[in-house]
């Protein structure tokens, strides 16, 4: 991916996209291509951040825009596709009395992640290897759900999301972001799954009238009724 100031290039929006589709339309399908997204991103991940401009504000933007939907606070928060740990740490500074969790395909992302974390002994915030396929948690765990520039894996996040926790699906450069799903797809896709739509925006920009190239969905999970 370029930096954040420049369009992606077009092999990155292709292999993204690609990636992004399947997974989105045909999740049977991930175990024959999850080893080259890994071999992807561990390649990538030494200069990610400054490639990307992985947690800069424009990076974050979407992010920082959909926290302000989400209401109550949360208690716990995972982070998919954490990558080198940006977005997850933002999360933990965003709510500071939450337990965070990020988890990525990428064993040198997350070295990279772990590299960010300084004195934490009681490890409100860690970073874990794992597929988001088959998330490494249990059901009903976490109260938000988050993931920025990534593939949407929607029945684990069903899964692990609790009754009532909301979903943030955020992409820093819209639909221009390499691995990103169509908003109406994403929309659809959870609401047979029991999570609603409430919230689709696009982030900010610096004339009114013009919004940046930021967007988000969010979505709150059905409470059974008793």
């Amino acid at each position: 991916m370029a930096r954040q100031n420049s369009l992606p290039d077009r092999r990155t929006v292709i292999f993204g996209k690609t990636i992004s589709h399947l997974v989105a339309r045909t999740p049977r399908l991930w175990p024959v291509v999850h080893r080259p997204v890994m071999r992807f991103f561990d390649a990538a991940a030494g200069n990610w951040d400054s490639n990307t401009g992985a947690g800069s504000p424009e990076h974050l933007a979407a992010l920082a825009a959909a926290v302000l939907d989400v209401d109550p606070v949360p208690e716990r928060v995972l982070d998919i596709g954490c990558g080198t740990g940006a977005a997850t740490l933002f999360l933990a500074r965003e709510y500071p009395r939450a337990r965070i969790r990020g988890i990525d395909l990428s064993p040198k992302m997350i070295g990279e992640a772990n590299s960010k974390i300084g004195l934490d002994p009681e490890a409100r915030v860690a970073f874990r290897e794992g597929d988001a396929s088959s998330l490494p948690y249990p059901d009903e765990n976490f109260d938000l759900v988050c993931q920025v520039n990534m593939p949407v894996f929607f029945a684990e996040i069903d899964r692990v999301l609790r009754p009532g926790g909301q979903v943030v699906i955020a992409s820093s450069l819209g639909q221009d972001t390499p691995f990103s799903t169509p908003d109406d797809l994403v929309a659809s896709r959870f609401a047979r799954l029991g999570i609603r739509e409430t919230a689709r925006r696009s982030t900010p920009g610096p004339d009114p009238d013009r919004p940046g190239p930021g967007t988000y969905f969010t979505g709150r999970k059905d409470v059974p009724q008793a």
